[in-house]
């Protein structure tokens, strides 16, 4: 099959298809999209910034995690973040609200480093503390950098089978932290998540991804590249894998967080899986570089393509909320809470299914919103449509706990 050939077709508008609480269903698929990017942050992390002959040296071939006690990074704490932000403002999401929940939740908080940030967060944040203002704001040496791409996800899931307004919307978030290729990063992986949430096949999840950046891009050429490298027959996975990473890997670059790299490997690994999670994920994690952005994106496409369902039961479980480490304020909150909050009218569970299941695991205690999320001056809450709330609003609260998908919430 010829992925680069054709043009996505735009599925029809709303937030999805099917039976939003059945397996395929919308809901399944907003928690496969966001528990896949955990699971591939978390089983990336060990092997971030290193070569695949090192991973190899110190654990022959990552299958799973290598500790016993896995955590996700700044990867899935600012997926959190702008899944709140973007369940505030829905569409309605503009450049003062993203700065001003900069400022509130990161910026203006004596909490130390931000341990784990990466390099466009910390000049993105040194800029903000400044008194610099986006687009200012993001006019730092990494603004090129995947920090837009790893928490791009939440976007397609909010516009599901809507790539177009997934790929405006993250860009809106990007203009504090990201310019070019950063951004365009940022809007392929959302426009690709967007597309598979509503179940379009791989030719078109990757299509999807192409039609909201500049062909010429670096990022454009970088992803078919690695697409072009992953369809070729190989003797094997070693080299299949070898040879994505070739077509796109900057060699002898120190940094690994190039946007256009991370996202052509991570689109490289997803269609060498042929969208399928737990080879896609496990791919971008053994061909190193920034190994936690990578598997994350993987992740998150497979796991919006399949539904919650298609994550390993012994990865999911041990998918927890984030412990802040990288941003103190998202402490206690997991993925699967954003999930919820992006697909609301989707919460209920289809026919045949346990009341609020999860993968067939019963969910309980669901997180109420609370009313602390900070309100940008003028600007009246909105819901996740975009709508005026009547209800409380979003905030990073403490969250209650509850068992899904056999993981601790």
């Amino acid at each position: 099959m010829e992925l680069m050939a054709g043009s996505p077709a735009e599925p029809p508008a709303g937030r999805g298809a099917g039976d939003p609480g059945s397996p395929g269903g919308t809901g399944d698929r907003a928690r496969g999209a966001l528990l896949g990017l955990a699971v591939g942050d978390a089983l990336g992390a060990p092997a971030e910034n290193m070569r695949p002959s090192e991973i190899r040296r110190r654990w022959g071939r990552i299958e799973g995690f290598v500790s016993d006690d896995p955590a996700g990074t700044d990867d899935t704490e600012y997926a959190i973040f702008s899944g709140l932000l973007l369940a505030r403002h829905g569409s309605a999401l503009t450049v003062s609200h993203v700065e001003r929940a900069w400022h509130h939740w990161i910026a203006d908080l004596d909490e130390g480093p931000f341990r784990g940030a990466g390099f466009s967060e910390r000049g993105t944040l040194e800029n903000l503390r400044r008194g610099l203002a986006a687009p200012i704001s993001a006019q730092h040496r990494h603004a090129w950098s995947d920090g837009l791409a790893m928490r791009a996800a939440p976007f397609g899931v909010f516009a599901a089978g809507r790539p177009a307004e997934a790929a405006r919307l993250v860009a809106v978030d990007g203009r504090v932290s990201h310019e070019g290729e950063g951004i365009y990063g940022g809007q392929a992986v959302a426009a690709g998540v967007a597309a598979a949430m509503v179940g379009a096949g791989l030719a078109s999840v990757i299509a999807a991804a192409l039609s909201v950046v500049p062909m010429d891009s670096w990022t454009a050429r970088s992803l078919r590249r690695a697409v072009t490298a992953a369809q070729r027959p190989y003797p094997d996975r070693l080299a299949r894998e070898r040879a994505v990473r070739s077509a796109v890997v900057i060699g002898g670059y120190p940094w690994t967080d190039l946007a256009p790299e991370a996202v052509g490997l991570a689109f490289g690994a997803f269609t060498a899986a042929r969208g399928d999670f737990r080879t896609a994920v496990l791919t971008a994690v053994n061909m190193g570089r920034d190994a936690d952005t990578t598997a994350a994106v993987a992740g998150a496409l497979a796991g919006a393509l399949h539904g919650a369902s298609a994550i390993p039961q012994e990865w999911a479980s041990k998918i927890g909320p984030v412990r802040g480490s990288c941003l103190p304020s998202m402490r206690g909150y997991h993925v699967l809470d954003i999930a919820e909050l992006l697909t609301p009218d989707d919460a209920e569970d289809g026919p045949g299914a346990p009341p609020g299941a999860v993968g067939g695991t019963p969910v309980r205690d669901r997180p109420a919103p609370a009313s602390s999320w900070y309100e940008p001056a003028g600007s009246p809450p909105r819901d996740g449509t975009g709508a005026p709330l009547t209800e409380p609003a979003v905030t990073p609260a403490a969250p209650s706990v509850a068992t899904v998908h056999g993981a601790t919430r």
